[in-house]
């Protein structure tokens, strides 16, 4: 179980444009996650979820609406690591949610075999760190079963969860990044969504798609936030990504844990007088070009910022795509704002793209 360790927050004086920064921080419901919280808050009996309890019900609704679903990995019937699968055990039974030997390749491997004989298999890696092991299961197994077998079998409904992303100084093997190791492989859809109510969605979906979905849950938001959730079955279609903030100076393009630093810097480049156009694009794979792409020849600008490492980032994919698609329209050059090109260390608050960060090339992009 990882611990979390108290730090302190040391900001560097830049310019006005930056001061107050710690004043910023907090764990209360941002307005990313007021705003998109209307999404579901109006369901009759909407109830409070944090995130653990919102993937917690989309697992407990997919194990009772289908007999053949089953969700299992390392810790699982104990409530995970996180506690995101309290209680599903007592609930459903030792045959249906259950723990898995201390193999990532074996529990994957297992997840295959169950989902090309029409089950619906829900298998979670403990930490997106460990996932690796699991690589070739992933990449030559799940993704191309339906394509190698003419269609015959397939590993729809097959979902890997994984709790992604920093979170408590965890350092290499707890908190790093690793979607963009995934997203050049055909056959696969990746999601990381930033709140409770999307998570809840978008996993209910990732049930129900036809291809295998990797489900990254950013660690640190499963109890920072509270809104009002749906608690009866509804999905989210993926490669449908939500503007949270219109603007027309800049377009922001992220997703996970990073939405929230990128609103609190959206928010302080409006007291300057900067309109930012923020966009949540929740699934990775596919995303939303025609909402980037409508969003940036409207703004001329766009930045894209994740926590995952710069090169051959997700970031990298979306700008080459802006580029192609909105080249004439660009009034200066995209920029990524991303986790440096290193192993992920201890010091997390050198490495990680902060709202310092961001609003840094706000203002660069804006001055251009």
């Amino acid at each position: 179980m990882l611990r979390r360790i108290g730090t302190t927050h040391v900001v560097s004086p830049l310019s006005s444009f930056f001061s107050s920064v710690a004043s910023a921080r907090r764990l209360q419901m941002t307005a990313v996650s007021a705003s998109q919280a209307r999404e579901h808050a109006d369901a009759p009996g909407a109830v409070e979820m944090n995130f653990l309890q919102a993937i917690n019900s989309a697992l407990d609704l997919a194990l009772s609406k289908d007999e053949k679903t089953v969700v299992f990995g390392e810790d699982v019937a104990f409530g995970g690591v996180f506690r995101c699968t309290l209680n599903l055990s007592k609930k459903y039974g030792s045959q249906r949610v259950f723990d898995s030997p201390l193999s990532e390749q074996g529990l994957v491997g297992f997840a295959i075999g169950m989902a090309s004989a029409g089950w619906k298999p829900i298998a979670e890696v403990q930490f997106a760190d460990y996932i690796f092991p699991a690589f070739d299961q992933i990449v030559n197994e799940a993704a191309k079963m339906r394509f190698r077998s003419g269609g015959h079998f397939h590993c729809g409904g097959l979902v890997i969860r994984s709790p992604s992303s920093a979170v408590g100084h965890g350092g290499l093997y707890h908190s790093q990044s690793v979607e963009g190791f995934f997203s050049h492989c055909a056959g696969i859809k990746i999601v990381m969504p930033s709140t409770p109510s999307d998570a809840k969605g978008l996993l209910l979906q990732c049930v129900e798609e036809e291809d295998p979905c990797i489900f990254f849950e950013p660690k640190r938001l499963y109890r920072s936030m509270v809104e009002p959730v749906d608690p009866g079955y509804y999905t989210i279609p993926l490669g449908k990504g939500k503007i949270l903030c219109e603007g027309r100076d800049v377009t922001i393009v992220t997703y996970g844990a990073q939405v929230g630093v990128a609103m609190k810097a959206a928010e302080r480049a409006a007291q300057e007088g900067i309109s930012v156009e923020l966009i949540d694009i929740r699934s990775l794979k596919p995303w939303d070009r025609e909402m980037v792409t409508q969003s940036v020849r409207k703004t001329g600008r766009v930045i894209v910022t994740h926590e995952a490492p710069k090169t051959s980032g997700i970031g990298s994919e979306i700008v080459s795509c802006i580029t192609q698609d909105c080249f004439l329209s660009l009034e200066a050059p995209p920029m990524r704002v991303c986790c440096l090109d290193t192993p992920h260390p201890l010091n997390e608050q050198l490495y990680l793209p902060n709202e310092l960060k961001v609003c840094e090339a706000i203002k660069y992009i804006t001055g251009y």
